[in-house]
């Protein structure tokens, strides 16, 4: 069956009864019908936070269709719970780019989903159109300011770096002019669109503390100059305020269940390769604040979210993961060895086995911050004996835990022997989180850190832009702030056609957007967009309804 009809035989238990299970009565939640439901920050004990126990689920460098991160953080904590554990998944939100593109859906797949799949895949509670209206509230508010004459700051339009943001892929709308038709229609000038997982709000809401850190970081946004060359910030507008007001469920996280009944928290969407890739901090503390062990998943490959997850996140709001999965794919590492996409279901050990490399240097930067990694085999049918001996022998050898994982077929009790190494990694007590890179070092040497020490690059070079963009965030003072590197996922290098595990290449850093607000820097390279495209046959091609309500080819 295809994971939606999977998803369409469960029958839900009331929101109500998965809140009992994290010792919360009715009364503590807020219900959005009776199969979703808001958690209050109330909820977060940061006593419990401390004491608890956060498992980061990873990734090799993905295929294009990915590598079944979500399935897997489902199925381990679907596994942790039938081992006695008391366990939570906390994952990120779908983005409608992905849904309708070619990824599809993000509430995992067969027997290791969260539910209701149809709810959680379209609009949810709303957060996303929250975090859109907020975004635009403040691109609105900035173009009425450069046309006022009586309430203007004297802004150089020239100077605006803020776009508009809409969560769906749109690329005719990268760029654009807006303020045509006239005196009364605005001042022209050159802007353009991200999709809303790219949002600096976005990447605000999921770093903030509580509402009122969120309406701190929203006023820090940065704009752009007045024509005087004096810095512009959100707060400046005296729009924060709304903005906050526009967020102020959207601040809250979202109470699900996975498909064996147990509770589900989801919240925010940021993606990995253009934005920190992971969920909202206070999604993350009120897991830890409920439950024993809290698992969590982190966008793309471990040179992507995990390393922004542990750099950005874990350093912001004080966490300590005590063990790292990385998902690995027989099919992922046979393309790394060179196999063609269209031939990764035949059994080509030679291939897999040239592909190991990527899954080594993986390994490498997990145990980087001196965390302890254990290998996760996300079987497909098409997996070969022989190919997964290959993987098992390889992590013997490198002296790693190594599982594999029937998530997508069996659920929790796919995912037993997976869970038990995790659970063996946290109680022998050797991962000892250590950062990568000191916030206070410069810029460049940050950057360059993560390019050397993660990717694997020989040296770093920067365009005339970056380097301009270098100047300014000296001027502005922020220097001080984590990098969030926006790279593609398809390999450890800037280059997507750089498969496997490249080395002497040359990382270009094409221009440093500044992301004041959420308190990072984000160094693009190559040619990533912040506004992703649609193939050319979308996965929309083969969604509809029927009469009665009923959605097909959601997967």
């Amino acid at each position: 069956m295809s994971d939606q009809e999977i998803a369409k035989e469960i029958q839900l238990k009331h929101i109500t009864t998965i809140a009992e299970k994290l010792g919360l009565d009715a009364d503590s939640i807020e219900m959005y019908g009776k199969y979703k439901a808001k958690l209050p920050q109330s909820t977060i004990n940061m006593e419990k936070v401390q004491q608890s126990n956060l498992i980061l689920v990873t990734a090799i460098s993905p295929t294009p269709a990915g590598e079944g991160k979500t399935t897997m953080s489902i199925g381990l904590s679907e596994g942790l719970n039938q081992l006695g554990k008391q366990t939570t998944v906390v994952l990120r939100e779908p983005s409608l780019g992905p849904v309708f593109g070619i990824k599809g859906g993000a509430t995992g797949g067969g027997y290791s989903q969260v539910l209701p799949m149809e709810d959680i895949n379209l609009h949810f509670t709303g957060d996303f159109s929250a975090i859109e209206k907020a975004h635009n509230l403040l691109s609105a508010v900035i173009d009425n300011n450069i046309q006022s004459k009586t309430n203007s700051l004297g802004i150089d339009a020239r100077t605006v770096t803020w776009k508009r943001v809409m969560d769906m892929n749109d690329r005719a709308l990268r760029n654009i002019v807006v303020g045509l038709g006239g005196p009364t229609s605005g001042v022209p000038r050159e802007t353009g669109f991200d999709i809303t997982a790219a949002s600096e709000i976005m990447a605000i809401l999921c770093l903030s503390d509580d509402l009122a850190d969120l309406k701190r970081r929203l006023g820090n946004i940065f704009i752009g100059y007045t024509f005087a060359k004096a810095p512009v910030y959100a707060k400046d507008l005296k729009v924060e305020g709304a903005m906050a007001a526009l967020l102020k469920d959207a601040v809250k996280p979202n109470l699900v269940q996975t498909i064996e009944g147990n509770p589900a928290i989801i919240h925010g969407g940021p993606f990995a390769n253009i934005a920190q890739g992971t969920n909202s901090v206070i999604a993350t503390r009120m897991g830890m604040s409920l439950s024993d062990y809290t698992v969590t998943e982190a966008g793309f490959g471990a040179d992507l979210g995990a390393e922004k997850f542990l750099d950005i996140k874990c350093q912001s709001a004080g966490l300590s993961p005590k063990a790292v999965v990385i998902t690995t794919t027989i099919r992922a590492l046979k393309y790394h060895g060179g196999a063609d996409l269209k031939s990764l279901t035949d059994e080509n050990v030679s291939a897999l086995k040239q592909g190991l490399p990527n899954l080594e240097k993986h390994l490498e930067n997990v145990k980087q911050f001196n965390i302890v990694p254990v290998i996760a085999i996300n079987r497909f049918v098409s997996d070969s004996d022989a190919e997964i001996a290959a993987v098992r022998e390889f992590a013997e050898n490198n002296n790693v835990k190594v599982a594999l994982a029937e998530v997508w077929a069996k659920g929790g009790k796919g995912a037993l022997d997976l869970a038990q190494h995790v659970i063996d990694i946290v109680e022998s007590g050797e991962s000892n989180f250590t950062p990568l890179y000191d916030w206070n070092s410069d810029v460049k040497s940050k950057i360059e850190t993560i390019a050397t020490k993660i990717y694997g690059a020989a040296e770093v070079e920067y365009s005339s832009k970056a380097k301009k963009n270098l100047r300014t965030i000296a001027d502005l003072g922020l220097e001080n702030l984590p990098i969030c590197m926006a790279k593609t996922q398809k390999s450890l290098s800037d280059d997507p056609k750089l498969i496997g595990r490249p080395t002497g290449f040359t990382i270009t850093i094409r221009e440093i957007e500044i992301a004041a607000g959420a308190g990072f820097l984000i160094p693009i390279t190559g040619d990533m967009m912040r506004m992703p495209g649609l193939p050319a046959h979308p996965a929309s091609e083969n969604i509809s309804i029927d009469n009665d309500g009923n959605i097909t080819g959601l997967f």
